[in-house]
């Protein structure tokens, strides 16, 4: 019986760091219809992450230089999605746009749900 409650307790503890890692994020269709209607995608990883495979159409802006480099995003008022690896760096690059006045700043999250 212990076994099943120990099963049961590490899928509820997964299923919990899947919401969580989610949890705020934009929806994919949602980011991706964003993108197609001209938003601009930023890819806030290491340019050696960038290198190594990214969304097609994405500029990387290393989330440390996002806050030095906002005239690169384009206009504060228009949209801008914003993702990463995990989804804790683009949620830092979130906050940092629109502490600089970014109106439309749309979080995906992590790479993998493009």
């Amino acid at each position: 019986m212990e076994r099943y409650a120990l099963a049961a307790l590490l899928i509820a503890f997964a299923l919990f760091m899947v919401w969580r890692s989610s949890a705020g994020k934009t929806d994919p269709a949602a980011a991706r219809e964003l993108v197609a209607g001209g938003a601009a995608l930023i890819d806030v990883r290491s340019p050696g992450e960038f290198a190594s495979g990214h969304i097609e159409g994405a500029k990387n802006i290393p989330v440390g230089e996002i806050g030095a480099r906002t005239s690169e995003v384009g206009a504060k008022d228009a949209p801008v999605v914003v993702y990463c690896r995990s989804g804790a760096r683009s949620g830092s690059a979130k906050s940092t746009l629109e502490a600089a006045g970014f109106t439309q700043v749309h979080d995906l999250g992590a790479m993998s749900r493009w």
